[in-house]
């Protein structure tokens, strides 16, 4: 009798052993498997046929007709601007409107929440379409032309893209604990100071998050330019698509593709470290 009987409850509260590395890599390699194949592979195709010119061959050559380019140039440009000034205006535009539905009291605030969830399933080019009844030229200021202009399309992107800011801010919002406002404003402080002090600090991740995935979407969106139809104004997008639809040349669209993918990278890589240093 001198055997141990072992306690269930601590046999019950041991670690249990990791998994075998045979039996984790059997189901890590499935997801790894379909990634490389129906992502990484045709990524791979557009870099190798970015070095290949119509010449035949393998060579820098379309790069170096890319760079050599004005229209290259100028769509580049124009995409670089464009791009952060749209994100910026999301921000401050999302984050005042997302203040007053989650903190300013009337009728009707849930049900404008419940809209912007709608809103994000629209398409861009639908409310770009709605634009053009007001900003196009037969809309209400049409004699304007404002909406062919590249302020035109950042007012679309804003338009567009603002509740991809306000969606995680309000959710932000609604984990506040509001003990903390009445704290500060029975202290007296006014709401300016409020919001500065208390609620910005407590947005910031939501901010990050939200700026960032809008950073990357206006680098590469295409249907908002294409449906304003502004003049003069031509992203990376829009010339890949000029590059490889109406002038067949693949080599060229497949270089302008590769360059505007390391520039979606480094923009997103640059703004995260920027928001991380800012304490989000």
């Amino acid at each position: 009798m001198a055997e141990a009987v072992e306690n269930p409850r601590v046999a019950r509260g041991r670690p249990r052993s990791s998994p075998r590395p045979s039996g984790a890599l059997a189901w890590a390699l499935p997801p790894v498997v379909a990634l490389a194949l129906f992502f990484l592979y045709p990524l791979a195709l557009v870099v190798r046929q970015s070095f290949r010119p119509d010449t035949g061959g393998t060579s820098l050559r379309p790069y170096a007709d890319l760079f050599a380019s004005e229209g290259f140039r100028h769509a580049l440009w124009t995409t670089v601007w464009l791009a952060p000034a749209s994100t910026a205006g999301c921000l401050v535009l999302g984050f005042l409107l997302a203040l007053v539905i989650a903190f300013v009291p009337f009728p009707g605030a849930k049900a404008v929440a419940r809209f912007i969830d709608v809103y994000l399933s629209f398409p861009s080019f639908l409310i770009t379409l709605a634009l053009l009844f007001v900003y196009g030229g037969t809309g209400i200021v049409g004699s304007f032309q404002f909406l062919s202009t590249p302020w035109g399309v950042l007012l679309a992107e804003v338009t567009y893209f603002t509740p991809f800011v306000m969606r995680p801010l309000l959710a932000a919002f609604a984990q506040l604990d509001t003990a903390q406002l009445e704290a500060a404003g029975s202290l007296g402080a006014r709401a300016p100071r409020i919001v500065r002090q208390v609620i910005l600090p407590e947005a910031l991740p939501a901010l990050a998050a939200g700026g960032s995935l809008v950073l990357v979407l206006c680098l590469n969106e295409f249907g908002i330019v294409l449906f304003t139809g502004a003049k003069g104004v031509t992203t990376l997008p829009t010339l890949v698509y000029g590059k490889a639809i109406l002038e067949s040349d693949y080599p060229g669209a497949c270089a302008v593709a590769v360059v505007n993918v390391l520039i979606s990278v480094g923009l997103y890589g640059l703004y995260r470290v920027v928001s991380r240093r800012a304490g989000a």
